[in-house]
């Protein structure tokens, strides 16, 4: 079975564990994903070392998108598993550049996943 993570070779940001490439399909500009190079399928199955690697490229690519997009915010997440939204089956973290205005009330963030648990009381 192909993969298209694994089919990749032209990254954004890279180094020896994990590479950073542009959402072909972004929810807000500048939309990147960080992808371990070993194929993986579930994020609890990765090695200690991935997950640095990872969250180095994390770092490295919200400097990056700070310099190119100068974002107001940002959602860092991932999808695991099926019931929880995951549709590539390759480890990938989003790292989603977010700006003032681009939806009408960002309250509660990443809980929008399950909609009637967006909004909650303060």
């Amino acid at each position: 079975m192909s993969c298209i993570f694994c089919e990749i070779k032209d990254y954004v940001l890279e180094n020896d564990l994990a590479y950073a490439i542009f959402d072909k399909f972004p929810a807000t500009p500048g939309h990147m994903l960080v992808i371990p190079k070993r194929h993986v399928a579930n994020f609890f199955d990765i090695t200690k070392e991935e997950r640095e690697a990872i969250f180095d490229l994390v770092d490295q690519g919200k400097e990056f998108l700070d310099e190119k997009y100068s974002p107001n915010g940002y959602n860092v997440g991932v999808n695991v598993n099926e019931a929880g939204g995951q549709t590539v089956f390759h480890v990938h973290i989003h790292l989603m550049p977010r700006f003032n205005g681009d939806v009408i009330d960002p309250t509660g963030g990443v809980r929008g996943a399950i909609p009637k648990y967006m909004k909650y009381s303060k």
